[in-house]
């Protein structure tokens, strides 16, 4: 676990080059800082991560009526492995939680070993697969579909 202080702080416009930036980083198909504007514009609740002052992490939640959408959820390659992505998913439920979610759902790549041990750590369960979801180097690939009741 991180021994430094850790708060979430709402995506600002300031934050999207560095968030598109970090994106490219860590996904081969990543999300643009157009994609993260327009999550904000649509008024979806999109989060920074600040460990000890620095950003480390950001995540963006979308919700339908009862229904949390985890969209994206990323923690910088140098600070996985402590923590962070646990307590930014225990972030992300408390704000689906104040807002009416009875659940969250996400979809992982299943070559994301990493993210599907965490997300089964904190008990999400598979719930469905979507055929050629994602954009893959060889083609296509599938996601996970995952469901955590709140």
């Amino acid at each position: 676990m991180s021994l430094v202080a850790v708060d979430f702080v709402p995506m600002a416009t300031t934050d999207l080059e560095w968030v598109a930036a970090q994106d490219r980083l860590l996904y081969p198909f990543p999300w643009s800082a157009q994609n993260f504007a327009d999550s904000m514009i649509a008024g979806y609740s999109c989060w920074i991560v600040f460990e000890g002052g620095e950003r480390s992490g950001y995540a963006v939640l979308m919700m339908v009526l009862d229904e949390a959408h985890i969209l994206n959820i990323s923690v910088c390659r140098s600070r996985q492995g402590f923590g962070l992505g646990r307590q930014l998913l225990q972030h992300l439920g408390e704000v689906a939680r104040k807002a009416g979610g009875s659940q969250i759902l996400l979809e992982v790549r299943p070559s994301n070993e990493s993210a599907l041990a965490l997300y089964r750590k904190v008990g999400f369960e598979m719930i469905g697969r979507r055929k050629g979801y994602y954009p893959a180097c060889n083609g296509r690939e599938d996601a996970l579909v995952m469901r955590l009741p709140l």
